[in-house]
């Protein structure tokens, strides 16, 4: 490995610095990393993809000192640089290559001071690349609460790296870090191991060919040359040449070398870390792990956690729902009263509406990420992981299914991406193919609104709320559908490869408000950065569509409508004069007005186009419109609705709620009726109405079939099931 890249030192002006210091954040899962990321760079984070892949590329930005700043990398978690998954393969992807834009001026390693021996072994790998490093040994209140007693000098002195106690939780450590961070930090001289003596003409000659530095970096390539995404296929050719005229065993390698290290790693612990123990009962937390995690038990508290959700999410999230949507309302009354014209139409009738589409539901969407971030904080999620294992088994998914499952209760699009940390090819195509029927977070303003037409606010035994079980019952159905789909593509699906489950549990902790409070921050803040600009665009786009038609269509529509309004043309005062003495009448033949002009608009003919399609489902044109445009993302459901019914409204017609209760059909009826409603929620828990999910599944499985398969899949079963649902209640 060549000498590392030069570092500004801390007390450099911030003039002479050519650019912030990139450090990469790397550690085993559950070592603290998100923690110390969250410590470093606050509100300062985004979140892009790395270069070529579709896996999460987490950075923020970090104040060393008053003139240093650092771009922080968050790199996924892993516990060596033999990659098993492919969220671990941009580590080695990244590390590897010095030339890489992304290269790290150094890395910082955080490490489970509670076990240090399994932490240490991608430190030494690590060590062993020649990259720059500072040591991050956080959990250090957990290690002395267990005994654990290390000595900080002499293992600085064998690992050769500096080291910082640490507790990144609470903050605790971090100004020092920042400080070593700051500083010019050289190449550790210590090495760890060194391949075999029969090894190093394959390995010098790897490394001179690619002008590598380091014999360690070069036996990687000799290991790794299928998965390095870098080289070229010349170059993969001629490593694999190498590898066949030396008869490499990559597999008796890589073993020798992970027993070689880990006894390295235990002549350095027998040195600096002594144990005394310190409990005399049954760990607090195995003694937990026997409850949460109980064969029936385990389930109950679970489902009795999920109830929780649900009932949270309309009982606590309905004030400030109601307030949001009140205020939209008024607002857009204030403007239509003072103002007119066609820019205020579009204003209030486009851009207000489907604004309020997307920020009526920020109060549920923050109490949806709230809930799961406490979870993942204290260490829950592991113990539901490792739970519903058992549960997966039978319908042929892994234990390792289950974190993208749950992740797709917040979006299906990272939660497929989630499952590239399966290693089974048929385990991960069966993930990604059902993860899209768990009910996501875009569902909750189609569900929310629906629910709240049809079912009673009330309680029942006095505790539960109708309308939360409604909606946990709509999550649970989603739950059952992808485990039904993913036990028929278990069946269909052939392959001679076996999945292996293996999980740690991490400490329980108490939830660090910190990072609770910046899961919500960007959940949110996607949520209406990204779903608000499709949903706000769509809106204006559907104003426009509704509010004019082809041709003369919609005039001539008006002008047959006032012909057959007789009645008052004959008065004495003539028809403006009958108008304001029947204030109740004009106000009626201004709806039918508007409503004509819907009918005959550019969306009013397209929707007729496609009525007879689904109106065995209960739907008429206008709900057909809101299917097409909820393709691009489910939540824009509510955006077009919104729209569509505010489109010639009066101004005074009140909230979304109370304009969707308004609408009658042709019978004079409610038109959103139990069935009406019902048939579409259904089809919503079941359609694949998102372009970015199907994206995602093309990305992830390098062949168009399985989005297509998606498609066809999901859309016929959504339109069988409210088919049925509506005939069941009509």
């Amino acid at each position: 490995m060549s000498k590392p890249a030069d570092v500004a030192d801390g007390q450099q002006a911030a003039s002479t610095t050519v650019r912030p210091l990139r450090i990469a954040l790397i550690g085993n899962p559950n070592s603290g990393k998100t923690s110390l990321f969250n410590q470093l760079t606050g509100l300062n984070q985004k979140v892009g993809n790395f270069p070529g892949v579709t896996v999460d590329r987490k950075t923020g930005v970090a104040q060393l000192t008053a003139t240093q700043r650092a771009e922080i990398i968050d790199l996924p978690g892993t516990y060596s640089l033999y990659p098993k998954s492919l969220d671990e393969k941009v580590i080695t992807d990244l590390l590897y290559d010095k030339g890489a834009d992304n290269y790290p001026d150094f890395v910082v390693v955080t490490v489970d001071a509670n076990n240090l021996r399994r932490s240490l072994l991608l430190f030494t790998q690590l060590g062993d690349l020649g990259l720059p490093a500072v040591l991050a040994l956080n959990m250090m209140d957990v290690a002395e609460r267990h005994g654990v007693n290390i000595d900080l000098p002499e293992l600085e002195r064998e690992l050769g790296v500096p080291i910082i106690p640490m507790n990144a939780r609470k903050g605790i450590g971090v100004a020092a870090l920042k400080i070593v961070m700051a500083q010019r930090l050289d190449t550790p001289p210590v090495r760890f191991w060194e391949p075999d003596e029969q090894m190093l003409p394959l390995v010098r000659q790897i490394r001179y060919y690619f002008n590598l530095h380091n014999d360690y970096l070069a036996l990687h390539y000799a290991q790794q040359f299928r998965q390095i995404g870098f080289l070229s296929a010349d170059e993969k050719t001629h490593i694999q040449e190498l590898t066949q005229k030396y008869a490499f065993d990559a597999t008796a390698q890589q073993a020798a070398e992970t027993i070689g290290r880990y006894a390295r790693i235990n002549e350095i612990l027998l040195e600096t870390v002594t144990v005394t123990r310190t409990e005399q009962h049954e760990p607090v937390s195995n003694r937990i792990d026997k409850v949460l995690t109980h064969r029936v038990g385990g389930y109950l508290i679970f489902l009795s956690i999920l109830f929780l959700l649900f009932q949270a999410i309309f009982a606590w999230a309905q004030y400030p729902m109601d307030w949001i949507d009140q205020g939209i309302s008024g607002l857009s009354a204030v403007i239509q009263e003072n103002f007119h014209g066609p820019l205020i139409r579009l204003l209030t009738e486009g851009v207000l509406a489907g604004l309020g589409g997307v920020l009526i539901f920020i109060p549920q969407i923050a109490l949806l990420f709230g809930f799961l971030a406490v979870l993942e904080e204290t260490g829950y999620m592991a113990r539901v992981t490792f739970l519903m294992d058992k549960l997966m088994r039978p319908f042929g998914l892994s234990g390792k299914s289950v974190v993208p499952l749950i992740s797709g209760l917040a979006c299906a699009v990272p939660a497929i991406m989630g499952a590239r940390t399966i290693e089974s090819w048929k385990d991960r195509m069966i993930t990604i193919f059902v993860t899209p029927l768990m009910s996501c977070s875009a569902r909750i303003p189609v569900y929310t609104v629906l629910v709240a037409l049809v079912v009673p606010d009330e309680a029942a035994w006095g505790i539960f709320n109708l309308r939360g079980v409604a909606l946990m019952s709509l999550y649970l159905l989603g739950l059952f559908s992808a485990l039904g789909s993913a036990w028929v593509l278990k069946k269909v699906l052939k392959a001679r490869e076996r999945s292996y489950f293996i999980m740690e549990f991490p400490v329980y902790q108490w939830p660090r408000w910190k990072n609770v409070g910046l899961t919500i921050y960007q959940k949110v803040q996607a949520f209406v950065l990204q779903a608000g600009k499709v949903i706000v665009a769509i809106s204006v786009l559907l104003w426009v569509l509704a509010s004019y038609g082809p041709g003369q269509r919609q005039e001539a529509a008006v002008s047959q409508l006032i012909m057959r309004q007789n009645i008052g043309f004959n008065s004495p005062g003539g028809v403006a004069e009958f108008y304001k003495q029947h204030p109740d009448y004009k106000a009626n033949l201004d709806r039918q007005v508007a409503s004509a002009r819907l009918e005959n608009s550019y969306a009013g003919v397209f929707g007729h186009l496609i009525e007879p399609a689904i109106r065995p489902l209960g739907y008429d044109w206008k709900i057909g419109i809101a299917l097409l445009t909820s393709f691009a993302a489910r939540e824009v459901f509510v955006g077009t609705i919104s729209t569509i019914y505010s489109v010639g409204q009066d101004a005074d017609m009140g909230t979304l709620q109370q304009k969707l209760s308004a609408e009658r059909d042709a019978n004079g009826q409610p038109f959103f009726t139990p069935a009406r409603a019902f048939s579409l929620l259904v089809f919503y828990v079941f359609a694949m109405q998102c372009m970015s999910t199907l994206a995602v599944t093309y990305r992830e499985t390098k062949s168009i079939r399985w989005p297509l398969a998606q498609l066809i899949y999901m859309t016929g079963l959504a339109y069988a099931a409210a088919f049925m649902v509506y005939q069941a209640l009509t």
